[in-house]
């Protein structure tokens, strides 16, 4: 690959913003320089931040189930959402794909293979714009749940498992009020209550044994592990006794803080900030910002969130810098999933890139680079 400069940008780095440029060749960041040069495209005094790194989201699954009982062509729906999230600035996006059946996908694991395998075929084919791998959600009541594990977690894509208990009246949904506003669309009262004592019994039969199985072959896979709506101190010592890496989405002040201190990696949504609240009423992303918290951002279900997020951050918190805010939708992450090869301007990394411009308070994506490629 020949190389290039960018010139005339505002180059976030890791602990400052500089006017300057970037020479890049074989898909890597060569040099950085401070001040004016006329080598080069012109960014036009833009932003030019690293590329955005996603761990979790779940909008593969949306293209791919637009709507209850439709399944769409899984290689249109990765199509659609690549194109969604490089054009949003993710040039690394690990696709969230749930394992583990329900009374409602009582056939999760061949929709598992068939994005699964979209990803891989894609991938070897080349036309993606972002570079995806697989983040497996593993749903610890399911009976199934480590049949499907299995059948994907060796995969070379495969690289984080988040083990997840929807079970209710804990973690996500700390209350049964609170499950069953959620769920009770489309029951009537009785069976509600009926699928709620089904599911507290598949948590008292499954949970526990299938944690312990994933947890073990995650580590001997090498994959980063995840726990998932840890709500309690019990729940983020359980986390630190199993080797987690990120605590996504805790739900209580009590949570995040335990799971920090023993060394685990904040993950929140970047929803949660742009709109100032969590959808389910638990935690705000900022107070955990506030109370030095939260590391990583995702963009959960709105890919360009993640990008709006880390440019409303230093607004909304006093002292949070432009560099700091970017870290965590790019350092943080890749540092989180043992990506040591991008995530920062840095001589050296790769060439993931994306110039940014500010309209009124919007940050709007004008180019995207992948390992020197544009790509958006």
């Amino acid at each position: 690959m020949t190389g290039f400069a960018l010139r005339n940008a505002r180059l976030v780095l890791g602990d400052r913003v500089v006017q300057g440029s970037l020479a890049l060749g074989d898909g890597m960041i060569r040099s950085i320089d401070a001040g004016p040069s006329h080598a080069g495209e012109d960014m036009e005094g833009d932003f030019l931040i690293p590329g955005l790194i996603e761990l979790h989201t779940d909008h593969l699954e949306n293209h791919y189930r637009p709507r209850p009982g439709v399944f769409w062509d899984p290689m249109a729906a990765l199509h659609a959402h690549d194109v969604q999230v490089a054009g949003s600035g993710i040039t690394t996006v690990f696709d969230s794909v749930r394992v583990g059946s329900d009374t409602d996908m009582p056939e999760m694991g061949s929709h598992v293979a068939k994005l699964t395998s979209a990803i891989a075929r894609a991938g070897e084919e080349g036309w993606l714009r972002a570079e995806h791998l697989v983040h497996l959600r593993c749903e610890l009541p399911s009976h199934d749940v480590i049949e499907q594990f299995e059948a994907h977690a060796s995969h070379k894509q495969t690289r984080l498992a988040s083990m997840m208990d929807h079970t209710p009246g804990q973690r996500q949904f700390r209350t049964l009020e609170a499950y069953k506003r959620f769920y009770s669309i489309g029951r009537t009262p009785e069976e509600l209550d009926s699928y709620i004592a089904d599911r507290l019994a598949d948590h008292a039969r499954y949970s526990a044994p299938h944690r312990a199985h994933i947890v073990q072959r995650a580590s001997e896979l090498g994959l980063a592990l995840a726990s998932h709506d840890d709500a309690t101190l019990a729940h983020a010592e359980e986390a630190i006794a199993d080797g987690v890496a990120i605590s996504e989405f805790p739900t209580t002040l009590e949570a995040a803080a335990a799971a920090h201190d023993g060394g685990l990696s904040i993950l929140m949504g970047a929803p949660n900030v742009v709109r100032g609240r969590s959808h389910s009423g638990n935690i705000a992303a900022t107070d955990l910002v506030r109370a030095g918290l939260l590391d990583i951002l995702s963009s959960d279900y709105v890919p360009f969130a993640l990008l709006q997020a880390a440019f409303v951050l230093p607004q909304q918190v006093e002292g949070l810098s432009l560099p700091e805010a970017i870290a965590k939708v790019t350092l943080n992450p890749a540092r989180a999933a043992g990506l040591g090869d991008r995530g920062e301007i840095s001589v050296g990394k790769r060439a993931d890139l994306v110039q940014v411009r500010l309209v009124g308070d919007l940050p709007v994506v004008r180019s995207v680079w992948r390992q020197g490629k544009r790509v958006s």
